[in-house]
């Protein structure tokens, strides 16, 4: 459901853990090793994708800054710092990269595609070069498009720059592209929800009385890692915490029938998994039975009105009114799913598009999203099922097997 960000904010990785590995215990085997990173060719094809889609309505280039979109088209991965590192696409003819002089060599190590890098001393602008760049491509007036994420100083530096051009969103270009995913990009996230998956095998049963947030995340983490992929966020909320999706600053430990609200996910290459589970620490009370039944069949619900040509809000809108039929809500209120019912992923754990109310952007093959309905009991307990899928010609599939009872509540 969420993003390393929000566990951090709310305190719920930093505890310092109890529970270390043991020496004796024999490592996890990674499970990554086949994995396949995105090809030249596969990032010149996006390229070309974006370039069509720029020419079809009446765009010139599209400016994109350090972040998924530009490793999505580039293959660079970069962060944001307050030194401009960008990439110029024009409709025609080939990108450009503007980055720091003392720069260019770590740029240099990833670009997948084109070779014009342009550089920049810490005296001088690099939006006098991203203008320049748009001139020597013929781009003289008109559309330039900003990817949505890029930050105002980006925007504004390339208008003083350059005043002749009008600034319009690159999202319906961006998304146009990365929201659907090709045979690829969806082995990777199959790997990384593997592995999620195995590591929840391997971290549920140690779970025992005593266990703090903290320690639960580690092993989770550790496990992850052992078994080859990068640790997005790993998150454990056990008791009361669990009713918040995403927790509380209170300090939990495990007690007997304590429920436990984990949400963890893993990235291969980038590309990035995302699974919930949620179980209870020796013999589940009737209500909690209950609401965790509930729970399971809203997710079923989705992922069986999830066709080819359905608006996404529909999906969300079907779950709600079941759960409203039950008594939670109504709407977003709680005891009840007081969040959206799922949201794209890939590259980043949060994309376009999402399983929310009045989304009528209709599902297509090759699409990506969470499945992840939830019900919320402020003061008693939480239950989340989130396992994510994507659309082929047939329809949804899962990159997980979600559980369907609370005594196998891994899956």
């Amino acid at each position: 459901m969420s993003t390393s960000a929000a566990f951090a904010g709310a305190g719920l990785v930093s505890c310092t853990p109890k529970v270390e590995i043991s020496a004796s215990e024999p490592a996890l085997k990674s499970m990554a090793g086949n994995a396949v990173n995105i090809t030249a060719a596969e990032h010149q094809t996006r390229v070309e994708k974006a370039q069509r889609l720029m020419q079809e309505q009446g765009i010139g280039a599209l400016l994109l800054e350090a972040g998924a979109s530009l490793q999505y088209f580039t293959g660079i991965q970069w962060w944001r710092s307050e030194r401009l590192t960008a990439a110029i696409i024009p409709a025609e003819g080939d990108l450009a990269i503007v980055t720091p002089h003392f720069e260019e060599p770590s740029i240099r190590e990833s670009l997948m595609v084109g070779d014009d890098v342009r550089v920049w001393n810490e005296h001088e602008s690099p939006h006098t070069l991203v203008a320049g760049i748009l001139n020597d491509r013929g781009v003289t007036g008109g559309k330039v498009a900003i990817e949505d994420t890029v930050r105002f100083f980006a925007v504004n530096g390339l208008r003083q720059a350059a005043p002749q051009y009008e600034i319009v969103s690159g999202g319906p270009i961006v998304w146009g592209c990365r929201m659907i995913k090709s045979p690829a990009e969806l082995a990777l996230m199959q790997t990384a929800n593997d592995i999620t998956m195995a590591a929840y095998r391997h971290t549920i049963p140690k779970v025992e009385v005593g266990m703090t947030q903290g320690d639960i995340s580690n092993i989770m983490s550790n496990a992850t890692r052992q078994l080859g992929a990068g640790v997005q966020f790993s998150m454990a909320l056990i008791g009361e915490s669990s009713a918040y999706p995403h927790g509380s600053n209170k300090p939990k430990s495990v007690h007997e029938g304590d429920i436990v609200l984990m949400d963890c996910g893993a990235n291969v290459f980038g590309y990035e998994s995302d699974i919930s589970r949620t179980f209870v620490v020796s013999e589940p009370t009737k209500r909690q039975r209950e609401v965790w039944n509930l729970v399971r069949d809203g997710q079923a619900l989705a992922f069986e009105t999830a066709q080819n040509g359905t608006p996404t809000g529909v999906i969300d809108d079907t779950v709600r009114a079941l759960y409203e039929s039950k008594g939670f809500g109504p709407d977003y209120q709680t005891p009840g799913l007081p969040h959206r019912l799922g949201h794209g992923i890939g590259l980043e754990g949060h994309e376009e598009v999402n399983f929310v109310r009045g989304e009528t952007t209709p599902l297509a093959p090759g699409m990506c999203l969470s499945n992840e309905p939830g019900l919320y009991i402020y003061g008693e307990f939480g239950v989340r099922l989130e396992d994510c899928l994507y659309m082929t010609e047939a329809g949804p599939k899962y990159f997980s097997t979600p559980p369907t009872s609370l005594d196998n509540p891994i899956g």
